[in-house]
């Protein structure tokens, strides 16, 4: 049969022209009688997963990739199993009263498999072919109450142009909630079932919805869960992401802001370890830490990380902010080794918010293993620690390192300092801050944290109402 090209206008297409200019939308491929349109980059879907527990009165948010087209933009349809009558063929599909992206499936679905099909769209009216998906498993009985509850109560909204609210979470790697040792020695009190990946992913994604945050930093945040749990969850309720991992770890630290308050100018991420040794900037305490050699090898195996960026306000584009997220060094005689991590971490957060971006505000959240009355907090709130310092010491006087170490910052903790941010079997206290810059924001509310009975309900955290052994710190914050 012949075969011949048409332009859109019905003209002939000469054989001389090149194919990108050729194939055009709506053009017509003729073979014989048939003829077919051209459409060039159809919207199509690569991948669409769902999460593998679902429990009711909780989000389900799929994993939607595609081409030629955005998660936004596609057309979503809910379905339930309705169990065939009397062991007829397979399963039937109801639909659910769902079309949006997340579906909460209710009581009444508890038992049920759910499916969902997918059109991908690009946001100019073209979809592209629909796919299906089915849960691998029934919709399961939520835990009831959860911990932060009572707390969505102050975050039903997202808050004003004016202000930010901002989050601070140590979620609990999977890497460690999953071992023997955590099992058995660390939280023993806790559900076996509780600790597993899916169920806290569950509790996590319903409990950082309902924040309605501008602005949340995480940690230990396992690659895999990232990926494939909190970028579709957070991108559903408008949240952009951003994941810097620890070296030669599988987990890291996590960023998201909100899309249409915040655009990304830039991210200055560094390894410490890495940043102390190979960037000018800290040379001169670098030089100083050689003189002890013991805690210099310390400080250089260590992997923590610090996750900055740059944010500018979509609704005024004179507003830049600074917002840093790490998680310290864990061992409880290792104040040391934090005294030099958090040295780097400012030294850095001053070459980003005063050279690279002339003086703009910062906010410093995370995990920073330090109780009120450690050498670090007081450092970053004061900010100078003396040389004589006892935090100096804390590894006995082999790794004695007696070093003043100033910064300029004008930081202050925005959700002060409550009795305790971190609640196991073992120990509690306060270990988790948001620091902000005191010359250019206030606090206009901190949200509450949970009650002492609601935390210790099944005897402490992690429990199967709540993810992760910390406690998310939530704070509104305005412009000066």
């Amino acid at each position: 049969p012949a075969v011949r090209l048409f332009s859109r206008d019905g003209e002939a297409v000469a054989e001389e022209v090149p194919n990108a200019a050729a194939w055009q939308d709506g053009a017509v491929l003729q073979i014989g009688e048939a003829q077919y349109r051209v459409e060039r980059n159809p919207p199509a879907l690569t991948e669409l997963r769902l999460p593998r527990s679902l429990l009711a009165g909780f989000p389900v948010c799929p994993k939607v990739s595609a081409e030629f087209a955005s998660p936004q933009h596609c057309l979503f349809r809910w379905y339930r199993e309705q169990r065939p009558a009397g062991g007829g063929e397979g399963p039937a599909w109801v639909e659910a009263a769902g079309g949006e992206r997340v579906f909460t499936p209710s009581n009444a679905l508890v038992g049920l498999r759910l499916k969902l099909q997918c059109t991908p769209g690009d946001g100019a009216q073209r979809y592209g072919p629909p796919q299906e998906v089915e849960s691998s498993g029934p919709v399961e009985a939520g835990p009831g109450a959860c911990t932060f509850d009572s707390r969505h109560l102050y975050t039903k909204k997202v808050c004003g142009p004016d202000s930010i609210r901002a989050v601070s979470y140590n979620i609990l790697a999977d890497t460690y909630a999953q071992t023997e040792f955590s099992r058995t020695v660390l939280y023993p009190y806790c559900a076996p079932y509780a600790l597993e990946v899916d169920y806290r992913q569950n509790l996590l994604k319903k409990e950082l919805a309902g924040y309605s945050a501008d602005l949340i930093c995480l940690q230990e945040v396992d690659k895999s869960v990232f990926v494939d749990s909190l970028v579709p969850a957070l991108d559903a309720f408008g949240l952009e992401g951003l994941f810097k991992i620890k070296e030669k770890q599988h987990e890291g630290l996590a960023t998201f802001y909100r899309r249409d308050k915040f655009s990304l100018l830039g991210q200055h991420d560094i390894a410490f370890s890495e940043a102390l040794v190979s960037d000018p900037l800290h040379k001169e305490l670098c030089d100083k830490l050689a003189k002890y050699p013991l805690m210099q090898e310390k400080v250089l195996q260590r992997s923590s990380v610090l996750q900055v960026s740059v944010l500018q306000s979509a609704t005024d584009p004179s507003r830049k902010i600074c917002v840093a997220n790490t998680h310290l060094y864990w061992h409880p005689k290792g104040g040391n080794i934090r005294l030099i991590q958090i040295a780097v971490a400012l030294s850095h957060i001053k070459h980003v918010a005063c050279d690279l971006y002339p003086s703009i505000p910062v906010i410093f959240c995370g995990d920073f293993n330090s109780t009120p009355s450690s050498g670090t907090y007081s450092f970053i709130v004061s900010g100078v620690i003396a040389e004589d310092h006892e935090d100096w010491v804390s590894n006995g006087e082999d790794e004695r390192s007696n070093m003043p170490l100033s910064h300029p910052f004008k930081l202050l903790s925005a959700c002060g300092e409550p009795a305790y941010t971190n609640y196991v079997g073992g120990f509690h206290g306060c270990l988790d801050y948001i620091f902000i810059d005191k010359n250019a924001l206030e606090v206009e509310q901190v949200i509450p944290l949970p009650s002492h009975e609601e935390v210790t309900t099944h005897q402490a955290l992690p429990s199967v109402s709540h993810p992760s052994d910390h406690i998310a710190l939530i704070c509104d914050l305005k412009w000066k």
